[in-house]
């Protein structure tokens, strides 16, 4: 699942968090323009905000085609790494 954290009429947070306690297995790539907090600001680092809901990785906008891939793949790869495990202990 990609969620955009900040979407018209949409709540991202919310929705990480709701998809996450739903369907723990399925991995959940976070993104957003408004990434990481400014040292010099008092903004929180939403994507960070997003790992802690349960976003199994982030990106931060823009992302190249490359980067998307590459998070897909290692989340895939997690995944499948957890099924052989649970199919190898049943």
């Amino acid at each position: 699942m990609i969620v955009d954290i900040f979407m018209p009429h949409m709540r991202g947070f919310e929705s990480v968090r709701i998809f996450h306690e739903r369907a723990p297995a399925i991995p959940l790539v976070a993104m957003s323009g408004y990434a990481f907090a400014n040292i010099d600001s008092p903004a929180p680092d939403f994507l960070r905000m997003a790992l802690e809901l349960g976003a199994a990785r982030c990106l931060r906008k823009p992302f190249t085609p490359a980067a998307l891939l590459m998070v897909i793949n290692e989340c895939l790869a997690e995944a499948g790494s957890r099924f052989a495990g649970a199919t190898q202990s049943s």
